[in-house]
């Protein structure tokens, strides 16, 4: 065999092992979007959040499909989890073991483990693991993450349901009256914060898509990282 069959051997197995590895993300990410949660998992949240009414719990689970979602575009890159109440639900489902290790298998292909910690550092003081859940809840909905014109569902969830001792995160983080930095976390410091690339691995100009996994690879592997109410990674 000469060296030009041999390397293109080569390229037809890269390029099928690259359709085979898309389209089992993308039967993962299909398997997320309609996973059904059991009911005894949404009734823990209702029982600890008897405010929020049936439509409101339902918030909770998007945000959680949203956050799975978010773990298996980040690969094996640690995720924070920005949200108390997604957090809430995301125990309740572990607790399920079986169902839950099943659920892992399928939508990420391993166990996803969870690690609780704080949310930020300082309301503008992000670290690696809250950027890069900020960027991949922004690409989850179409967002820059460098200029934001609203806040992720995960990020504005624990504010919204009036969540108490929930994250609350928001995109004008200073009073135009007083220049005093608002209550919360300020969302344009998790991207921004140390430049809008150099400290997470991102060019500001880079691409945005649904299905673009490509505009992650660039971050550094977190797995000492801070997270929100918990962490998702190996």
């Amino acid at each position: 065999m000469d060296l030009i069959s041999l390397i293109i051997i080569l390229l037809i197995l890269s390029g099928l092992t690259v359709i085979y590895f898309k389209k089992r993300q993308s039967r993962q990410l299909e398997y997320i979007k309609r996973y059904i949660f059991h009911s005894s998992i949404k009734k823990k949240i209702s029982n600890k959040y008897p405010h929020l009414t049936n439509e409101e719990t339902h918030l909770v689970f998007r945000a959680l499909r949203d956050y799975f979602w978010m773990c298996n575009k980040a690969k094996r890159r640690m995720v924070a989890m920005p949200s108390q109440v997604v957090d809430d639900a995301w125990h309740e489902f572990i607790l399920f073991t079986r169902n839950y290790e099943i659920f892992c298998s399928k939508a990420i292909g391993r166990f996803l483990h969870h690690t609780p910690t704080e949310a930020m550092r300082t309301p503008t003081l992000a670290n690696d693991g809250i950027k890069r859940a900020w960027r991949l809840a922004c690409a989850k909905e179409n967002i820059h993450p460098s200029v934001p014109f609203k806040l992720p569902l995960i990020f504005e969830i624990d504010s919204k349901l009036k969540i108490e001792k929930g994250f609350i995160y928001s995109l004008d983080c200073t009073d135009k009256k007083t220049g005093t930095t608002s209550d919360g976390y300020c969302a344009g410091h998790i991207g921004c914060s140390s430049g809008c690339s150099g400290d997470s691995g991102v060019s500001s100009d880079s691409g945005m898509s649904n299905d673009s996994g490509g505009f992650f690879d660039g971050f550094f592997d977190s797995s000492g990282a801070d997270c929100g109410g918990g962490c998702g990674g190996d």
